[in-house]
């Protein structure tokens, strides 16, 4: 997630979540905030006149401030975690997790260790906390039980094999760039324990509808990584994917599109430009 240019005011208190507002309200502001913040990062990337690029950041910086900022974003991600809109992707991992039988198998001296990047709830996983402790993280905290971290830049010798599970829920695709997604997947292979378990969350449009990515590939990507696809949820008129990945060994791409460049791999004016570059 993007560093927000203005020093926002320290949140004390739980975060006021607005369940009244209407699910096509929260996805619309989601969207928009994920396209100007994906100009912004392009922007700064560029070579255009410093003059121009000011002007146009400064656009997009109005914009955002007319949504009501980071603060807007989170709120209504929040808001669509809560249980009147079905709960938050906890769910399913608490479901694999207990399907698997770790539950049973761990107690309060034997804990899972799971690490929540970009965490908006202090107390997703609350009810296992006999046999898992969560260290919820985020760039921007909406709560003061969650720690301010960002997870690209957490101490790589003191995490080393050291979480048991780290969730990416709905944060990869918030990273602008695509090289950054790829570097967040390696960092997350060299954060977890052997055979540990990363649960990774996408909209669905990420992989159903990207020019540069599809079911096949993301899973070539993974490998490449070093990591095995063990379970996967998603409908195809459902917004979200879910997967469960366990470490494994990295494996060698033999494929030309995992390369450290975009391939296109579907066409047509109405595709996304989402991908992962490893």
């Amino acid at each position: 997630m993007p560093k927000a240019r203005k020093k926002k005011s320290p949140v004390t208190g739980p975060v006021s979540i607005h369940t009244s507002t209407s699910s096509k309200t929260t996805r619309a502001v989601i969207r928009r905030f994920h396209v100007l913040s994906k100009q912004q990062a392009s922007l700064r990337n560029n070579s255009s006149s410093a003059a121009t690029t000011k002007q146009a950041l400064d656009q997009i910086d109005e914009e955002l401030s007319r949504l009501g900022g980071l603060e807007a974003y989170q709120n209504m991600s929040a808001t669509g975690q809560g249980k009147e809109r079905g709960g938050g992707s906890e769910k399913v991992l608490i479901k694999w997790l207990n399907d698997m039988g770790l539950a049973r198998r761990h107690s309060p001296e034997t804990k899972l260790r799971l690490l929540e990047v970009g965490a908006l709830r202090p107390d997703n996983y609350g009810t296992c906390s006999t046999w898992l402790e969560c260290t919820p993280i985020d760039l921007h905290p909406l709560h003061p039980s969650i720690k301010e971290q960002d997870f690209l830049l957490m101490d790589k010798i003191d995490n080393h094999e050291k979480w048991d599970i780290i969730s990416l829920s709905l944060v990869l695709n918030f990273v602008p760039e695509p090289q950054a997604r790829g570097n967040m997947l390696k960092l997350a292979y060299t954060m977890l324990k052997s055979e540990a378990w990363l649960f990774l969350v996408l909209p669905l449009p990420c992989v159903f509808n990207s020019r540069y990515l599809d079911f096949d590939h993301m899973q070539r990507i993974m490998r490449k990584v070093g990591f095995i696809l063990r379970k996967e949820q998603w409908k195809k008129e459902g917004k979200i994917i879910y997967w469960l990945f366990q470490k494994g060994s990295p494996q060698p791409a033999n494929d030309s599109n995992v390369q450290d460049k975009k391939v296109v791999l579907r066409k047509g004016r109405n595709r996304n430009n989402f991908t992962i570059i490893v």
